[in-house]
């Protein structure tokens, strides 16, 4: 690899993006800086301190061929003299770009992420004041030139056109560097002792600014194109593997010759999307897992150790890539079902996105071996010991390389699969004290939970409706207080109970409204005679949430908790296939723990005002 270290002009370099000499190579990143960003990268400008380096590619490289489009903002002829690539600084360019040339209005945002059009001014009484005032002389204002104030009716400031502008004394910087301009702005200045200032001590100065660069030559590999941009990315937005190995593909000389044309993983991974969009549990799924799951399928298949390592995807070849990853969309296709099946219906219950990882890579291993009822159940078992174990919630390459190594052989063993049990299961372990302290869905333990007891055949005690998939969408289902956390307040009940997954239970919407912060012993009326319930079938369909209905129709909190949480460690050990360690005595669920820390209570449940309806109802 070969490089040279030039500085070249800031107006060339803006010449050279409007007219297309420089553009970007077509994985890169869209255009994300906000406002005040850019207006402090003009006052850098101005001020004449350096802003960094930028780094390009010669475009004419034979072992690299990336895509080329325009810098943001910019429409170019189909025939423009492509000669660099920009690397690093594009955010930079891309800001000075708009900012600087044609109408220098700016697609940005604000510091909350609203995007809007901004152009940029320099008071110039502030900025001949000195280099001092430069910061405070650089304005910016909205894309029309005026500024606002009290909703839109008052006008604070019109820069529309130039009269307005040369009226108010705020020069335009997107006519920085462009002499004419300048100076036919500046010649209708009713001082022209203003313009002479302007040209001695701005627009000259600043017309000799530039920007050192790294230029990579044609020599370039497409290996040394990915080092460099996880390594000197400079003063920009990192770029992630997926980003690096887009990179690396799209210069792949053997699919290139086979096929006329670049492969482009972006695109791959916009149809991936596409198929998986109906799924709502894989919403959250990531490029770099997908990459993951390929890479540790080609692993296991290589010479070498079975790895989901950061720093070994990017060792992942195309031909390996093309290879696994139709198989993997199939996967994770299973996979939706699969969480469908465990009551996992949307991607905010989903106790740990990454063990879709693992879980994938394994079904592609076992196809449709998976389907099989003794394969189904160890690779379900697996499933839990990792979510109720807690096991994925640190560093987990190692972990899914072990599953995906250990998982298939141990699921479709005929000997004792204990034998052969692999380390997430032997490592999974529960406390029964861990339900106390499960309290919101932070914890991927507490969604499990949650999960678990809407597989156990249970309904809303309102509108006696399964949680499946459908039911659970259309009645908005969540994890809401059995007994109220008014009552609870009321009743001085410590708060380590009150917010316990054992005192929460999955209930539609509309349901939990009509609780609201009643004793139970109130709202199961209220229950009964609003939608013409026997007692006895809505003691059933409490049972069914591992809730004793004698305690609950007595307001006994108390005998409520213990039976509770015993059928909850049940529900555990039945899902993990392992015992439930009963760490507690029975009087320990009458005391709070001194360890007991509060947290954010569920942002779902009802204000703890009484239902006027159901009171009348009561009543």
């Amino acid at each position: 690899m070969g490089f040279q270290t030039p500085k070249y002009p800031l107006k060339d370099l803006l010449a050279w993006t409007t007219s297309g000499k420089v553009q970007l190579p077509d994985f890169q990143r869209g255009y994300k800086w906000e406002d005040e960003r850019i207006r402090q990268l003009l006052v850098t400008i101005l001020r004449g301190h350096p802003l960094g380096v930028v780094m390009m590619l010669e475009a004419d490289n034979t072992q690299v061929r990336f895509k080329p489009r325009p810098v943001e903002g910019v429409t170019l002829p189909v025939d423009a003299p492509l000669e660099w690539l920009l690397l690093d600084g594009q955010q930079r360019l891309t800001s000075l770009t708009q900012a600087l040339t044609g109408d220098g209005v700016v697609a940005t945002k604000d510091s909350r992420g609203k995007l809007f059009e901004r152009r940029y001014y320099l008071r110039l009484a502030t900025a001949l004041e000195g280099e001092d005032r430069v910061d405070d002389a650089v304005i910016s204002v909205p894309g029309d030139g005026v500024v606002r104030g009290n909703f839109g009716k008052d006008t604070l400031l019109d820069l529309s056109d130039e009269d307005k502008e040369r009226a108010q004394g705020h020069f335009p910087l997107r006519l920085l560097f462009e002499p004419f301009g300048a100076m036919t702005w500046l010649s209708q200045l009713s001082d022209t002792g203003i313009m002479n200032q302007v040209v001695a001590h701005l627009l000259t100065p600043v017309g000799s600014y530039a920007i050192p660069a790294i230029v990579l030559d044609d020599s370039t590999s497409k290996a040394a194109v990915a080092t460099v941009f996880e390594k000197v990315n400079i003063g920009g937005l990192p770029l992630n593997v997926f980003e690096l190995l887009t990179a690396v593909y799209a210069g792949d000389a053997d699919y290139y010759q086979q096929h006329g044309d670049d492969f482009r993983l972006n695109d791959d991974w916009t149809a991936t999307k596409e198929a998986l969009h109906v799924y709502p549990a894989l919403k959250g799924l990531e490029s770099t897992d997908f990459l993951q799951i390929v890479s540790l399928l080609a692993s296991i298949h290589g010479p070498g150790a079975t790895t989901a390592r950061k720093e070994d995807i990017l060792n992942l070849k195309l031909k390996d890539y093309l290879t696994w990853a139709p198989q993997v969309r199939q996967a994770l296709v299973w996979v939706a079902g699969f969480l469908d099946a465990q009551h996992i219906h949307v991607q905010a219950d989903l106790p740990y996105p990454k063990q879709v990882v693992p879980l994938a890579a394994i079904r592609v291993l076992l196809g449709n071996q998976a389907d099989l009822h003794g394969v189904h159940k160890r690779l379900t078992q697996w499933f839990w010991c990792g979510v109720l174990g807690e096991l994925y919630g640190g560093a987990i390459e190692t972990r899914f390389a072990r599953d995906v190594e250990q998982v298939p052989t141990w699921a479709q063993a005929t000997a004792d699969p204990k034998a052969s049990r692999p380390k997430t299961v032997d490592d999974a372990n529960f406390f029964q004290s861990r339900l106390h302290s499960l309290r919101t869905r932070n914890s991927a333990a507490y969604k499990g939970v949650y999960a678990l007891l809407m597989a156990q055949d249970t309904r809303d005690w309102m509108l006696n409706q399964p949680f499946d998939k459908a039911e659970f969408l259309s009645m908005q289902v969540d994890i809401h207080h059995i007994f109220p956390k008014a009552w609870c307040l009321k009743n001085s009940i410590d708060a380590e109970r009150r917010e316990s997954i054992v005192n929460k239970t999955p209930l539609g919407k509309k349901t939990n409204i009509r609780l609201s912060g009643h004793a139970p012993s109130i709202y199961i009326k209220g229950l009964e005679a609003a939608v013409g319930i026997s007692p006895d079938d809505l003691d059933g369909i409490i049972a069914a949430h591992q809730i004793d209905p004698v305690a609950l129709r007595a307001d006994d909190f108390d005998a409520f908790f213990l039976a509770r949480r015993e059928s909850l460690s049940k529900l555990i050990e039945t899902a993990m296939d392992k015992t439930v360690a009963r760490d507690l005595e029975t009087g320990d669920a009458l005391e709070t723990s001194a360890a007991f820390e509060p947290e954010p209570e569920d942002p779902e449940d009802p204000e703890d005002e009484p239902d006027d309806e159901l009171d009348e109802e009561v009543d």
